[in-house]
């Protein structure tokens, strides 16, 4: 059944393990060879499939696609509906590339009309691998568990230093304060972390400032300016 291959894997006893593995492989070689389609910088931007078009979470996300493809960045999502449609559309009607890494699932999302690069993967693990290798950081808007799943598994590849100089960025104070009061009054006061750690999380309700952020966090790692958006140059 669509969808339930990670389940069928998981659950087989029978020896063929090659097999398995070769499913799994090729997924990853087909989601590098979907990255090195990106020629520019990007963003992987997170949040809920269940927001509509006329909430502010939905809007605030077409928004902050936007900003990013006129600062030269790609967006990169997980493909589907709500917040990952916004943002790949504000990407694309800004001019910039738009990416979509979709998950096939029993019952939800389809891929998005507004992904310019594309690919819908089996298997959770091979399409999380292309998230972190496609980005320069990520912003998380407000959504469910596999929103969830995406922002701790970030500060864990920071903080085990998988990643470097990688800013994680959630939109939404209010949404997000009782989780990080629960990080600052439980995980970190039983000092199950270190109080950098605690640092690794910017949070804000400006898109601007989340792209602000982003970019600065590549100048700082590569040395490099921010990219101008292909066309804008020649237009100036």
């Amino acid at each position: 059944m669509a969808g339930n291959d990670d389940r069928w894997i998981l659950e087989r006893t029978h020896d063929d393990l090659a097999n398995d593995v070769s499913i799994i492989a090729s997924e990853f070689l087909g989601g590098f060879q979907k990255i090195l389609e990106i020629d520019r910088p990007a963003v992987s931007i997170f949040g809920s499939a269940r927001v509509g078009e006329d909430t502010a979470t939905y809007r605030e996300a077409r928004r902050t696609g936007r900003l990013f493809a006129e600062t030269g960045f790609a967006v990169v999502t997980g493909g589907g509906p709500g917040v990952m449609e916004a943002a790949n559309r504000g990407c694309q009607e800004a001019g910039g590339l738009s990416v979509g890494f979709n998950i096939a699932l029993p019952h939800e999302q389809g891929l998005n009309p507004y992904c310019d690069v594309e690919m819908t993967f089996k298997h959770f693990y091979a399409r999380k691998t292309m998230f972190v290798k496609a980005a320069e950081g990520f912003v998380i808007f407000p959504g469910g568990f596999g929103t969830l799943d995406e922002l701790f598994e970030s500060l864990t590849l920071i903080q085990t230093g998988k990643v470097l100089d990688f800013p994680v960025v959630l939109i939404g104070t209010e949404h997000w304060r009782d989780l990080l009061d629960w990080i600052r009054d439980e995980v970190l006061s039983d000092e199950l972390i270190s109080p950098e750690d605690v640092e690794l999380l910017h949070v804000t309700d400006d898109p601007a400032e989340a792209v602000r952020l982003i970019v600065e966090g590549y100048e700082h790692r590569t040395g490099a300016a921010s990219p101008v958006r292909p066309g804008k140059a020649d237009a100036e």
